[in-house]
């Protein structure tokens, strides 16, 4: 699977940004999909995740303000990001894996395939 993500940017707190992954066809609707972000001096941390049948979970920080979406016609998932935080700032990455879960877990040791990241800063 090849992930490649587009859609990051400068914005101001407040603001709000789409992310994008657009993901190779094969099997692409039986993987589940996560965003992962990554800020300097911080681990990586697991932003939300949506499984095969759409089921999604979310990191408390970014809980009621993110909502990760999926196209299975278009192979591609989405990240909508409102109320965005200085503390949002990051490399955002896109990521897949092939295994069955029931509810679509954040650890990135789960996640086999990766984008090569897309940069976001709120100021």
């Amino acid at each position: 699977v090849q992930l490649v993500e587009s859609g990051g940017g400068s914005v101001q707190a407040g603001g709000s940004l789409r992310l994008s992954c657009a993901a190779s066809k094969y099997r692409y609707t039986s993987y589940c999909m996560a965003w992962f972000r990554h800020a300097p001096g911080e681990e990586r941390e697991g932003a939300a995740a949506i499984s095969s049948s759409g089921r999604t979970v979310y990191t408390d920080a970014v809980e009621g303000r993110f909502t990760i979406v999926k196209d299975d016609a278009k192979n591609s998932l989405y990240l909508h990001m409102n109320s965005l935080k200085p503390e949002d700032t990051a490399m955002y990455y896109c990521a897949a894996s092939y295994a069955s879960f029931i509810l679509p877990p954040l650890r990135h040791s789960e996640y086999t395939y990766w984008g090569q990241g897309t940069q976001v800063t709120v100021s």
